[in-house]
């Protein structure tokens, strides 16, 4: 079943351990499928040297496991709340990537300061808010997922491509499982750009908002130029 949907999640997942901003298995990629309504994810636990498109997991909606041997990611919770309030996202990565989830431990939205975080970012990357012991002790991973549409809520969900979850770690969003990934590296560069930026000059301030928008824009906007 979604036999190459797997091989590309799957592919998607091995390309955050060679791409660097992984180690072990710290992290996982799922896509959604529009035909059928289902979700193929990464297994819980196994490595990305090991991996095999057969062993991509296929659940629904709501967390029923359709086809797989093996048990889905612990996060499945997370991308599934994330996918049944924002249509427009059909991939989810998360990772724990060193300065993406430093900024998340932290607490710390990642400003935009240059043009490299506007040529892929509509704004600042946001951070969530701290979740209740409450809401840890029970159904953790939902609740990760219900803070995080908690804040996309609060921005203009569509040009989030990339989320802090506050103690946690990063997800990012696309079109595609590739997409998804692609996010996620370019977020972790552009989260160690930021440090390093504000640590040269801890007065440093935002890029100006209509040298953002023109970054922005000529590869994202309606009148986009940039590319073939």
């Amino acid at each position: 079943m979604l036999e190459q949907l797997k091989e590309r999640v799957c592919d998607a997942n091995v390309v955050l351990s060679t791409s660097g901003i992984v180690i072990y298995t710290w992290g996982n990629v799922s896509e959604f499928d529009e035909k059928t309504g289902y979700v193929v994810i990464k297994p819980s636990g196994v490595a990305y040297d090991k991996m095999k498109p057969c062993d991509m997991v296929v659940v629904d909606l709501n967390g029923k496991i359709v086809d797989g041997n093996l048990k889905p990611s612990s996060d499945t919770p997370t991308h599934l709340e994330i996918y049944r309030n924002f249509s427009h996202v059909k991939s989810i990565c998360h990772t724990h990537s060193i300065f993406a989830t430093a900024y998340a431990q932290a607490g710390v939205a990642i400003c935009p300061y240059g043009t490299t975080h506007a040529d892929y970012f509509a704004g600042e990357i946001p951070v969530t808010r701290e979740l209740t012991k409450e809401e840890i002790a029970q159904d953790y991973e939902l609740n990760t997922g219900k803070v995080v549409v908690e804040t996309m809520k609060g921005e203009i969900s569509e040009s989030i491509a990339a989320i802090l979850v506050k103690s946690h770690g990063p997800f990012t969003f696309g079109s595609s499982a590739e997409e998804a990934v692609y996010h996620a590296v370019v977020l972790e560069t552009v989260a160690k750009m930021s440090y390093l930026s504000k640590t040269l000059s801890p007065t440093l301030s935002r890029i100006p908002s209509y040298l953002l928008d023109k970054h922005y824009l000529r590869k994202h906007g309606p009148a986009s130029y940039y590319g073939q």
